[in-house]
């Protein structure tokens, strides 16, 4: 058996729908013209909605909580502070 899973790039939703118990969520990519185009759809049966939703949650407050580990300490004399860095790769369990 192959392994067949389907990668999207998305940046954001274009539109979102319910119909007979199924969200259909458009996912969007950012367009040259930096106008949202349509890249894909995401079908979520409405009973796994909140799971997915709690999932995505739970995986951002990782995320922010790692970004904080490795923010440097802030120095009393530093002129201007640098951006936040997003580190290039880690996995979640």
């Amino acid at each position: 058996m192959s392994d067949a899973r389907l990668t999207i790039f998305a940046d954001g939703i274009l539109d979102a729908s319910v119909t007979y118990g199924v969200a259909r969520l458009t996912l969007a990519q950012t367009g040259a013209e930096g106008r949202p185009l349509p890249c894909g759809q995401l079908v979520v049966p409405l009973v796994q909605l909140p799971s997915f939703v709690n999932s995505l949650a739970g995986l951002l407050k990782q995320l922010e909580a790692k970004l904080k580990e490795q923010q440097p300490q802030p120095q009393a004399e530093a002129p201007e502070a640098a951006p936040p860095s997003v580190p290039g790769a880690f996995r979640f369990g």
